[in-house]
């Protein structure tokens, strides 16, 4: 019983691991963070910062979750999965409770304007990206791809998303309650993510990477097929060259028993000849014999 269930524990984190490892925008999430009391001030430079993925919340920052989305329908729960790399911090843990606690553990850098989102941070994890950035006010906002999804993408996303709900939502955020602008903000977060799960759309460098993978493609079938066609060619050529042989040595052969054939009919011919002069010489020297005593 414990090998079957180790065995699809590691099935499960296997085909997760396939799955996420890709370019596909899962969910989007929105917080307000707010400084704890007698908390410091925990806030990295301004800009957009590499980091491992870390589960530990950090002293000085509340996490409020206001808003999600989840494009994917289907990474609410993580299975099961619980080691330091996953997203998912233990057995059934909501991803918008994880990602929670990575932005506690990490917020977001400083924003010097008001009315802006800044300070993205992009978290990776061996299966996840997790993108994320606040304003001055704490209006924060993350969104979770795959690893392969292009980080500056998902900033741009984010960018866009904010400037809409701010300004449809900005002051309700400042005390709404966990999860109570989810319903109010689907229509405008399933919009955003309709929009931006199409790379080719939003991205030219995208679309141009994906015209490129297709000539590479319709290049590797026409080689493919140029190859097909030589190595036919060259099963032509070996099987013609077969034939050439054969034939030589069939010419060969058949010379070689034409004049076989021809020695024996001088064989036969110089034996009939012997045969039928010795029966005339048989026959006729009595003969003359007998008339030469005649005589």
């Amino acid at each position: 019983q414990f090998e079957k269930e180790t065995s699809s524990r590691v099935e499960n984190r296997t085909k997760q691991t396939s799955t996420m490892s890709d370019n596909v925008l899962r969910c989007v999430l929105v917080y307000r963070l707010e400084n704890k009391s007698g908390g410091d001030d925990n806030i990295a430079d301004d800009g957009v910062s590499m980091t491992s993925m870390s589960l530990s919340p950090g002293a000085g920052v509340s996490v409020t979750m206001l808003a999600k989305y989840d494009h994917a329908s289907q990474y609410e729960s993580h299975g099961g999965a619980s080691d330091p790399g996953s997203l998912y911090g233990g057995r059934d843990k909501s991803y918008s409770d994880a990602v929670g606690l990575v932005v506690s553990g990490n917020p977001p850098g400083a924003v010097n304007s008001d009315a802006t989102i800044g300070g993205f941070n992009v978290v990776q994890s061996t299966v996840h990206q997790v993108v994320y950035g606040a304003d001055m006010d704490g209006l924060c906002l993350a969104v979770i791809t795959g690893q392969k999804y292009p980080s500056r993408v998902a900033i741009q996303m984010l960018t866009e998303l904010y400037g809409q709900f701010s300004q449809n939502f900005g002051l309700q955020a400042k005390s709404a309650t966990t999860n109570s602008l989810t319903k109010k903000s689907k229509p405008m977060l399933s919009s955003i993510c309709k929009k931006y799960s199409d790379l080719n759309n939003v991205d030219k460098a995208s679309a141009l990477i994906g015209k490129v993978d297709q000539v590479k493609i319709s290049m590797q079938d026409n080689i493919a097929v140029m190859l097909k066609n030589t190595e036919q060619a060259e099963t032509l050529a070996d099987k013609s060259e077969q034939l050439n042989e054969q034939a030589t040595v069939f010419k060969k052969k058949s010379t070689d028993l034409k004049k076989q054939m021809k020695c024996k009919n001088l064989k036969m011919t110089i034996i009939l000849g012997l045969l039928i002069f010795g029966i005339l010489a048989v026959i006729l020297v009595p003969l003359i014999l007998k008339a030469t005593k005649k005589d």
